[in-house]
């Protein structure tokens, strides 16, 4: 017998209570609104209780808990004063409504990492009819009326939405709302409504009450603009509101401060989603930024002059103008005044996570940054960060390093830094006595690792049991070590670099799916603000000597921190608060920073490696590797440290691949500047939220046989032979790209790869094994997040490898991954485009 449910379905009952709310029937509330609008709304309790502000308004015992008769309305009236002017119209209680609409031009994709049109001026964009249009600022707006009404389910579908479109157009307007700033007001200009589409007649607008929002106010949030004479050209609407700094850095006599809004995790985590993009795009965007200034330059020059001609230029003649504009480059500004503020800039320049070559480059970067800000003129604070910036941010001992060879460039080299003088000003950016400081604790160092390969430091305080070993130098402390022998007041000229312990975290989207949990039930309002960067389980790799912190912690990210773009620099007092504990290590030598790129890694063969460039630090060399594994169905990326011996040879480094470059137009600065073919880079965003957990694991493979066996740990720790040939272990198709081939129009051999460079190397480490600390930064590929794995001092023998494979790397952004776990055929991937930028903090100890 066929049994039948009686009485209307879900979807009857949704559809009748849509129906009252817009006919406003059989209302029992009457909601009078003041805030950055005025209206009353004929609502109904049931409904609204589904938001945790109105079920605590209605249920807790609260006055509006007991029904009452308002006046005029024959309702219970409820007025409500919204002070936040992020807050708006925007609220879907009763489903329904009009589909969001998001112009495609602002959604990043695997392709078109940086948006479709990008650099170019995206095309119009027609939202379909009875669809609303989810601009930045409504998708900004709909998460603070979500998060004050405490709605879980919308307040998640507005953080997706966001973090799925930063990008060059939208990164300053979310980091501007992350850091407590306003979305902005409502840009009639650009058709966007003041209420949802269609539902124009459901709120009765009180014309003759004031609004509570001062506009005014609103105008002047950024006080930058304020403050400084600025050409309107230069401050795109869409970019220039930055209010975290403003009111430090541009204060003066009598400013008000605006109010901050803040939203606590989910601030931060669109924060986090900033930095990181601005960390991987950064360098990217200055060339661009830069061209377009040129040519707005060149464009106005070219006015003037034909207005002056214009009496004499023949009535027939034509000119290419249109043409020419529809080649312009449409880049907000990132860089230049109206952008970021000076500490931003500062900030972002020094991140260990900045994807720039190396010290020399990012001094080149800081350089041109300065230097087309004060095109606009001098500003008194900003020089001031700037000098912090120059002083601290570059790690010239390492920059200079690399120039300590018998040749007469390097030393031209440093002699160009220590003379180089900004043509604004007429002063050098680095004064001689930190570029001589920076020489002298090269030098120490160059003396601690050949002269006295052996520590002789005494034993740490708080480990009186422990020996020197072999493998350090011992030129680190622990806090414990520094409050022994400190004096009552603390010396914070010294820089201390903090040694980082092991963890793995996800910054950015952290891999939530904020659609929804892994059951298919909506998140509560608690588990939306749960941030926890902490990937799980943590690295298991054993160190050389006890870790002297028992477990990894994992200090929040916030804009304190410039949401995790601050490098662990601090002096003396700041270390001692940090850690009360007393067991953080310390060094006085700032850590070898570099930047990695690899390509074609969907045509990578399994157990094969993809190399890096390589790099000489400290007597040794290093370059990082790419491994693709495969393990019960699964495909994961693996990234590896490798200690290079100095006597084999250097292993050929990803390139990008001729067949995939793009014309020198829309081409990106490649990052190795012996490759002289250009990329059309791709970025990735076809599954924004991967499973809520990962699988992580840190060891040193040994994928190849070993001329001498190590004792295996339960942690799962593996050597590589550093007997071991890095021939043996190379991609097969790398040397068959360096070979020369007969046919005329040969087939490239991918993954694509450079001939091998050997670097200079003034001296070497005479020791067989060191021990090092290491942190890799791995970016996605659009730049909206970020993986980075850290490891406490590990001991490397020549030959020797670690490293990390885990799937929080989003294998699926990189390669084309089969539901089997294979990888389809490079000709057909639709990501061969995508690479894998990551960041390396290196330092011995």
């Amino acid at each position: 017998m066929n049994s039948r449910k009686l009485g209307p379905s879900p979807a009857d009952l949704q559809n009748h209570l849509y129906t009252s709310f817009l006919e406003g029937s059989t209302a029992d509330v009457a909601l009078r609104v003041h805030g950055s609008w005025d209206a009353i709304y004929k609502l109904h309790r049931v409904v609204l209780i589904q938001s945790g502000f109105f079920r605590s308004l209605f249920t807790a015992g609260f006055a509006e808990s007991t029904p009452r008769i308002g006046s005029g309305t024959g309702l219970d009236e409820i007025v409500i004063r919204f002070d936040d002017p992020n807050i708006t119209r925007a609220a879907r209680l009763y489903g329904g409504g009009p589909p969001l609409d998001i112009d495609p031009s602002l959604i990043p994709t695997l392709s078109k990492p940086l948006t479709p049109s990008f650099p170019h001026e995206p095309p119009l964009h027609k939202v379909p009819a009875d669809h609303h249009p989810a601009t930045p600022r409504f998708l900004l707006s709909l998460l603070a009326t979500t998060v004050y009404l405490s709605i879980p389910f919308l307040a998640s579908q507005a953080l997706s939405s966001i973090l799925s479109t930063v990008g060059p157009h939208t990164v300053l307007n979310y980091l501007n709302f992350a850091l407590g700033g306003h979305t902005g007001l409502l840009d009639r200009d650009s058709g966007e409504p003041e209420a949802a589409v269609g539902l124009e007649s459901v709120a009765q607008i009180i014309e003759y009450e004031p609004s509570m929002l001062d506009v005014s106010s609103i105008r002047d949030n950024s006080v930058l603009e304020h403050h400084i004479k600025e050409d309107p050209a230069d401050l795109q609407a869409s970019t220039s509101s930055m209010s975290y700094d403003y009111s430090e850095d541009y204060e003066t006599e009598g400013a008000t401060k605006s109010p901050s809004y803040h939203y606590g995790a989910l601030s931060d985590k669109i924060g986090e989603a900033c930095a990181c993009w601005l960390a991987r795009w950064g360098a990217d965007i200055l060339s661009l930024e830069e061209k377009q200034m040129d040519a707005a330059s060149h464009e106005e020059r070219n006015a003037s002059f034909t207005r002056r001609r214009s009496k004499t230029v023949p009535s027939g003649s034509t000119s290419n103008t249109a043409t020419e504009r529809q080649e312009e480059f449409h880049v907000p500004v990132i860089w230049s005044r109206g952008g970021l503020n000076a500490r931003w800039v500062s900030a972002v320049i020094s991140a260990d996570t900045f994807f720039i070559r190396g010290e020399r480059e990012r001094y080149d970067f800081a350089r041109r940054v300065i230097e087309l800000r004060r095109k606009r003129g001098i500003v008194p604070t900003e020089e001031e960060e700037w000098i912090n910036l120059f002083k601290q941010g570059i790690y010239y001992a390492n920059m200079f390093a690399d120039f300590l060879t018998l040749s007469n460039q390097s030393m031209d080299d440093i002699i160009y830094v220590s003379q180089d003088v900004s043509p604004t000003t007429k002063k050098v950016f680095v004064p001689l006595s930190t570029i001589q400081a920076a020489h002298w604790m090269q030098s120490i160092l160059r003396h601690q690792i050949t002269a006295r390969p052996v520590s002789h430091r005494q034993p740490s305080v708080s480990a009186p049991s422990a020996l020197p070993r072999e493998k350090e130098l011992g030129v680190t402390q622990t806090t414990a070590d520094i409050l022994m022998t400190a004096t009552t007041s603390a010396d914070d000229s010294k820089t201390l670099y903090q040694v980082p312990v092991n963890s793995s975290v996800r910054i950015g989207d952290n891999g939530n799916d904020y659609n929804g949990t892994l059951e298919g039930g909506t998140l509560s309002m608690d588990q939306l603000f749960f941030s926890s960067p902490s990937l799980s389980p943590p690295p298991s790799s054993p160190t050389l000597k006890p870790n002297p912190v028992t477990a990894p912690q994992v200090t929040p990210v916030t804009e304190k921190d410039f949401f995790g773009l601050h490098p662990p620099v601090f002096t003396t007092s700041s270390a001692i608060a940090s850690d009360s504990r007393g067991k953080f290590q310390w060094s006085t030598y700032p850590p070898y920073r570099f930047a990695v790129e690899f390509w074609d890694l969907e045509s990578l063969k399994e157990k094969s490696r993809l190399y890096s460039r390589t790099i000489w630090y400290a007597g040794s060399l290093f370059n990082t590797y790419i491994q693709v594994v495969r393990k019960k169905g699964q495909v994961q990326l693996g990234i590896y440290l490798h200690r290079q011996s100095s006597i084999e040879p250097i292993p050929p480094s990803s390139a990008p691949s001729p067949s995939t470059t793009s014309t020198p137009s829309e081409a990106l600065p490649s990052l190795d500047n012996a490759v002289v073919v250009t990329h059309n880079r791709g970025p990735s965003l076809p599954s924004l939220f991967p499973p809520l957990t990962h699988t992580t694991s840190h060891y040193s493979p040994s994928i190849y046989p070993s001329s001498r066996s190590m004792s295996p740990r339960s942690s799962g720790r593996l050597s590589t032979s550093p007997s071991s040939s890095p021939s043996s272990s190379l991609p097969t198709s790398l040397s068959a790209s360096t070979t020369t081939s007969t046919s005329s129009t040969p087939t490239p051999q991918l993954p694509a790869t450079a001939a091998p460079v050997t670097p200079p190397q003034p001296y070497r480490d005479p020791r067989a094994s060191i021990s090092a600390y290491f942190v890799i930064s791995c970016a996605s590929a659009t730049g909206s997040s970020q993986t980075r794995f850290s490891s406490s001092p590990d001991v490397f023998s020549v030959g020797q490898s670690w490293g990390w494979k885990s799937s929080s790397l989003r294998t699926e952004e990189f390669m084309d991954v089969q539901v089997d776990g294979s990888t389809s055929n490079s000709e057909t991937s639709p990501n061969k485009d995508s690479s894998l930028r990551a960041t390396i903090v290196l330092g011995l100890v």
